[in-house]
C-alpha cells in the first residue's frame, strides 16, 4: 500500500516537473514559432503542388526540415535566457549537478516533444500529399533538427543572450545552406536527404554516405550537449 502511494506521489511529482519546465522553456513566444512552422509548411506543399512538382519522400523529408527548426529554435535558443527573465538561475545553480537534473531533462522533454510534432506533421504529409513511411521520414529528419537544436544550446550557454545566440544561428543556417550546395553527395552536408538519390550515383554507395553522414549528425550533437551541460557547470559565468 506505501509502495504504491509512494508510486503515485513520485508520478505526481514527475508531472508537475514536466509541467513546470515546460512552462518555463516554451514560454508565451513558443506558440508563435509553432504557427509559422505550419503556415511554412503548407507554403511550401501548396506552391509546390500549384507547380506540379512530384510529391514523394524526398519532398517531403525536405519539406519538413525548415518546419522542424523552427519548432526546436525557440526552445534551445532562449532556453537559458527564460531562466534568466524568470528569476530562478540562482536556484538552478544551487541544485547540485545542475545540468544532469534540470537542463538534461529539460533537452530530453524538448527533443521528445519536437519529435512528437514531426511525426504530426509527417501524419498530416501521409494524409494530404502523399503516402510515406511515417515513423522512417520522422527519424530521419530528426537527425539536422537535433544537431541544428544542441548546437544552438551549446552558443546560448556561450553568449547566455537569446537574441544574441538568434543572431548567431541565422548566420551559421545561412552558411551551412550554401554550403549543403557544396557539399551535396558528402557525408558533411547537414541537409543530406536520404530519400533523394542524385542521378549517376550508385544506391549501395548513397545509402553508405546517408549512414555515415547520420553517424556525423548523431556524435555531432552529442558534442554539443555534452559542451553545452559543462558551461553550465561555470556559475560565475551566469550569475
Amino acid at each position: 500500500m506505501e509502495s504504491t502511494i509512494s508510486a503515485a506521489n513520485l508520478w505526481t511529482l514527475f508531472l508537475k516537473m514536466v509541467q513546470y519546465n515546460m512552462k518555463v522553456i516554451f514560454g508565451n513566444r513558443f506558440i508563435w514559432f509553432v504557427l509559422a512552422a505550419i503556415a511554412f509548411y503548407f507554403f511550401i506543399a501548396i506552391t509546390n503542388i500549384y507547380d506540379n512538382n512530384q510529391i514523394d519522400d524526398g519532398f517531403i523529408y525536405g519539406l519538413q526540415i525548415m518546419p522542424g527548426i523552427l519548432l526546436i529554435f525557440y526552445p534551445m535558443t532562449f532556453g537559458i535566457q527564460n531562466d534568466v527573465d524568470a528569476g530562478i538561475l540562482e536556484i538552478l545553480f544551487g541544485i547540485p549537478d545542475y545540468r544532469y537534473k534540470v537542463w538534461l531533462v529539460r533537452l530530453v522533454l524538448v527533443f521528445v516533444l519536437v519529435f512528437l510534432m514531426m511525426i504530426g506533421l509527417t501524419l498530416m504529409s501521409y494524409y494530404l500529399l502523399a503516402p510515406v513511411p511515417v515513423l522512417e521520414l520522422s527519424f530521419q529528419v530528426m537527425f539536422p533538427i537535433y544537431f541544428l537544436g544542441s548546437m544552438a544550446f551549446m552558443f546560448s550557454t556561450i553568449i547566455k543572450n537569446g537574441n544574441g545566440t538568434a543572431v548567431v544561428m541565422v548566420i551559421i543556417g545561412v552558411g551551412l545552406l550554401i554550403l549543403s550546395g557544396i557539399l551535396e553527395r558528402t557525408l558533411w552536408n547537414i541537409f543530406l536527404n536520404p530519400f533523394e538519390i542524385p542521378r549517376r550515383l550508385n544506391e549501395m554507395i548513397w545509402q553508405e554516405i546517408a549512414m555515415k553522414n547520420r553517424i556525423f549528425l548523431a556524435v555531432g550533437t552529442l558534442l554539443f550537449v555534452l559542451y553545452g551541460l559543462f558551461n553550465l557547470q561555470k556559475r560565475e559565468k551566469f550569475i
